[in-house]
């Protein structure tokens, strides 16, 4: 009798285990199907996201600005009559176009302070402070709400960001703003001013879209107050000229338009593109296609035989007006 008392409690735990391990199976499926399924249409989720901007542009107003532009967003009460976010003219709201995915973006901005250094491109690196909030409509008690909820803050930043491994939505922004000046202190921390601020809000497909980030979920659009303190400079294809002096048309802004999923209408020229070979030069060793690496065309001789090197900086450009750098075109050479 107690054999068989045993026999059963053991088939019992047996036919637990079992149905148990079917559970967790079927629950990693359904999971796992979830991880599969084909994040929506950006066009589709844009026309949301803009929609819960502007929602929140037009809905809150700056309650503060501090002296060092740390910046207070608020809801406007029922019945406030503070101007909102979109109204106001203190911090005109302002936006940039950005062409991606086939679509085109309204990066709104506010730019607190315009700083004073120079401006990064968007493939140097940043060293900045930045507070982050994400928005989402929340529905309770079958009323939905447009909630903003902080995810992270940065106000001492210990290392560069670099433009080309963040979200979109920062490395087109920060080349509009300019890096500020700083003081070392006698206990050996460092005081920044006249810098760069402003805020931006960043539609989803310009941040982390459908797989969302720690708190931020999913198809999020994001708010960030940031601080533009210092940059550096970046040379992505190691032919000794810094990656901003081969941006040919000095908007601040390079591209790579190799990914069709980036850009499936890509232009027909790349305007920092010399050779057109479809490698902008800030990534292309040979920038005008003559088999010789533009790291070895940076120097030049003078009519005396001296080597010198060409002063990208100051004299990116042929004065011929051919619009090619002087390392490029052999009637440019001084």
């Amino acid at each position: 009798m107690r054999t068989q008392k045993l026999v059963l409690m053991n088939k019992i735990k047996f036919y637990f285990i079992l149905s148990m391990l079917s559970l967790a199976l079927f629950s990693c499926s359904k999971d796992k199907e979830a991880e599969l399924a084909p994040p929506r249409e950006y066009s589709v989720q844009y026309a949301t996201d803009i929609k819960d901007i502007e929602e929140y542009l037009k809905t809150y107003y700056i309650e503060e600005v501090t002296t060092d532009f740390d910046i207070k967003i608020s809801k406007i009460p029922t019945g406030g009559t503070q101007k909102s976010v979109w109204e106001q003219t203190t911090y005109p709201l302002k936006f940039r176009e950005v062409d991606l995915h086939g679509v085109k973006y309204k990066l709104y901005y506010l730019a607190l302070n315009q700083g004073v250094g120079e401006s990064p491109c968007n493939v140097d690196a940043v060293f900045a402070a930045y507070k982050g909030d994400y928005l989402q409509q929340v529905t309770k008690d079958g009323v939905t709400t447009l909630t903003v909820t902080e995810f992270e803050r940065l106000s001492n930043p210990q290392q560069f960001f670099q433009l080309t491994g963040v979200i979109k939505g920062w490395s087109e922004i920060f080349p509009l703003f300019k890096k500020g000046t700083y003081v070392s202190n006698s206990d050996g921390t460092i005081s920044y001013k006249n810098f760069g601020a402003g805020v931006v809000f960043i539609p989803s497909g310009l941040a982390y879209y459908n797989s969302g980030k720690g708190t931020i979920p999913s198809y999020s659009p994001l708010v960030f107050n940031f601080k533009l303190y210092e940059i550096q400079r970046n040379d992505q294809d190691g032919d000794g000229i810094a990656s901003y002096l081969e941006d040919l048309d000095g908007d601040g802004y390079m591209y790579s338009f190799t990914n069709t999923t980036l850009y499936p209408t890509k232009p027909t020229v790349n305007p920092d593109d010399t050779d057109g070979d479809g490698v902008p030069d800030f990534i292309d060793v040979d920038d005008d296609g003559d088999n010789y690496t533009t790291k070895l065309e940076r120097s030049y001789k003078d009519a005396n035989g001296v080597i010198k090197y060409y002063d990208f900086a100051n004299i990116p450009l042929c004065s011929g007006g051919n619009g090619k750098k002087r390392h490029l075109d052999p009637k440019c050479h001084d």
